[in-house]
């Protein structure tokens, strides 16, 4: 028996590994390893009042706090039977977008394309192409300024609070933020480009199934309260009051992440299953950018969930100038939060983190503090998928050169996890 040993993923946030045990040609275990400590955040926020939660969980990730911020603020709210504003509702959404177009451009232009290059970092990579590498920071900085705009700072924003926002930007502040927000659909449609331009990562097929929220405008991050599922043209709704049944968490021994199944059936969640269940959003500029890139849905390589980030930086930045000219059009009023009435209850949130599908979930007492939560992470819902993904990479691999397998088996997992690896709640 041989074993390929990947002791730790480079380029990631969190600790974790890659081992693969061969017995002659046939690929006997394949484990992701995640073995950074549990952190029990949600213990820690037991007994806490319903103002102090969203504020410690956004801790669980600095690249996504927005979303951790944002699903926990909409699982309050839902627990006390809270309707914020559309003027709230449209404020949200843009934050969200804002995180999500630094995290993509962050993700392609710092961690992914440097493997398709064969360059070690992004840091090599812009010696000899620092024009790459400036696009991807300007996109970066452009999602900085919306979640600075609107969330009081660029990482863990303090202006989102439950029932509203503390404070609505001004309309100078907009103004601003259209300029920007404008000049990044250049950005946006050369990040295609550079796309289009890589070479194939075609090492990986297997048929997959995918999960992602189904919004009511299909174009929303942070709206809806249902999930579909994909498998074949096959589809299943889950409400999120039923998530668990979507979820389906078990402890694994190698890992400190948790993993998730449908129906037994590990599934994706992602930028790639986010298309895959709303198709509709493929129109206007993403079906000319989608045709550049060869990407056809439903995908059986799981490393075009890359192409389709990109896709999304086009739909994010386009949908921000949206929300932000409609915002400049009504007139931003200068609301307080809804008033917030505390009762024993349970309320669940589903939203769309850039990674894939984020989960909180809360149970109050009458005086609002919490006795229960539970927060479930894209990793925890991918890290069965990877796994899988991992072994059909190793398969297809007819060279069983251990530096080819071991790049494969990175570039997959940069693909789909350069946030948190493990999951907040794990060993409790």
């Amino acid at each position: 028996m041989s074993r390929i040993v990947i002791e730790h993923l480079a380029r990631v946030e969190g600790h974790g590994g890659i081992t693969v045990e061969l017995e002659g040609d046939t690929v006997g275990s394949v484990r992701f390893d995640v073995f950074e400590a549990a952190r029990l955040l949600e213990p820690l926020v037991r007994g806490k009042y319903y103002q102090e939660v969203a504020p410690i969980l956004s801790r669980i990730c600095a690249i996504c706090s927005v979303a951790h911020s944002l699903t926990s603020l909409k699982a309050t709210e839902n627990a006390f039977q809270v309707r914020v504003s559309p003027q709230t509702e449209s404020l949200r959404e843009l934050l969200y977008l804002g995180e999500s177009i630094e995290s993509h451009a962050l993700h392609l232009f710092l961690l992914a394309i440097p493997d398709y290059l064969n360059y070690p970092s992004a840091i090599a990579l812009a010696a000899d192409n620092p024009g790459a590498v400036a696009l991807g920071l300007r996109l970066k900085k452009l999602g900085n300024l919306i979640q600075e705009t609107i969330g009081g700072r660029a990482i863990h924003p303090v202006n989102a609070v439950p029932g509203g926002f503390g404070k609505a930007p001004t309309v100078d502040q907009l103004i601003e933020l259209r300029s920007a927000v404008a000049r990044g659909m250049a950005d946006a449609e050369a990040a295609i480009d550079v796309m289009a331009s890589l070479p194939e990562a075609d090492f990986c097929h297997s048929h997959t199934i995918y999960a992602a929220l189904r919004s009511p405008s299909l174009d929303s991050y942070y709206a809806g309260d249902e999930v579909m599922v994909v498998s074949n043209g096959d589809r299943a709704m889950v409400r999120a009051a039923d998530y668990r049944t979507l979820t389906n968490e078990r402890a694994v021994a190698h890992s400190t992440a948790k993993h998730s199944t449908f129906r037994g059936e590990p599934f994706m969640v992602g930028s790639l299953a986010r298309l895959t269940v709303n198709p509709q959003r493929l129109a206007g500029r993403l079906a000319a950018a989608m045709k550049r890139l060869k990407l056809q849905l439903p995908a059986d390589n799981p490393m075009d969930n890359n192409n389709a980030q990109a896709l999304e930086l086009i739909a994010d930045v386009e949908r921000a100038l949206t929300i932000v000219e409609e915002l400049l059009g009504t007139g931003v009023k200068d609301e307080r939060p809804v008033p917030i009435h505390p009762r024993a209850a349970t309320g669940t949130a589903i939203t769309e983190a850039p990674r894939g599908l984020l989960i909180h979930s809360y149970t109050y007492d009458a005086e609002g503090r919490i006795t229960s939560a539970d927060v479930i992470t894209p990793t925890a819902l991918n890290a069965a998928s990877m796994e899988m993904h991992f072994r059909r990479a190793v398969e297809q691999c007819a060279d069983r050169d251990e530096a080819v397998i071991g790049k494969r088996l990175q570039m997959i997992a940069r693909d789909r996890k350069s946030t948190r690896l493990n999951s907040s709640h794990l060993g409790i």
